[in-house]
């Protein structure tokens, strides 16, 4: 594994000590990007994934099966275990899994870590209905829009909910505007996203 450092941050009144790569940067690899443009953004610690984590872990889950999208270090994914969720944690970085089942174990929580594409989602699709889908500031190219839109309604049910953070990338705008197509959408401010706000997402027409 990478030259990793320890950052302890608080969640609703809880540490969650999380191993990270000292630097991303250092990850890039040119054979990689030249293969499918991938860069290693699993590896920081983004504001949206703070802001998310912090929501999601003050709400008592109480079992609720909980799907990640794009988990990076994972943070959102702990505080849902934490909180009680039945958590399933999903990045197409096979590096991301590996370290968020290492810093499971190390908070002494249970989850199940997916290495997923959004292009080939069958393996968190066939277990749909979710009750919570969370994803934190994936909108950072318009190819994650792209792939997103189609995929977010068949994930959840009249019941569900998806809890979006985004710092208020360019791409963001737009999906919104799409997604309001197929959901009712609720924005909150977070202190630690200021130019952004988390997006709670409904399937249009379902009662909260």
């Amino acid at each position: 594994m990478h030259d990793l450092v320890e950052e302890v941050v608080g969640v609703a009144g809880r540490d969650l000590a999380l191993l990270r790569p000292r630097d991303a940067e250092a990850l890039i690899s040119e054979e990689a990007f030249a293969h499918d443009e991938f860069l290693p953004y699993w590896a920081d610690l983004w504001p949206s994934a703070l802001a998310l984590s912090r929501v999601v872990a003050a709400r008592a889950l109480r079992g609720a099966r909980t799907l990640e999208l794009g988990c990076g270090l994972g943070l959102v994914s702990l505080a849902a275990a934490a909180a009680g969720g039945r958590v399933t944690a999903t990045d197409w970085a096979p590096d991301s899994i590996a370290l968020l089942e290492r810093n499971a174990k190390r908070n002494g929580l249970t989850l199940e870590a997916l290495c997923v594409d959004w292009s080939a989602p069958d393996a968190i699709v066939a277990r749909a209905p979710w009750d919570l889908v969370l994803a934190s500031d994936v909108l950072y190219e318009p190819r994650n829009g792209i792939a997103l839109l189609p995929l977010l309604p068949r994930l959840i049910d009249a019941r569900g909910e998806i809890w979006l953070a985004d710092p208020g990338r360019e791409h963001a705008g737009p999906f919104l505007e799409r997604a309001a197509e197929t959901f009712t959408i609720e924005t909150r401010k977070a202190k630690e996203i200021p130019q952004g706000a988390i997006h709670k997402m409904r399937v249009a027409g379902s009662r909260p």
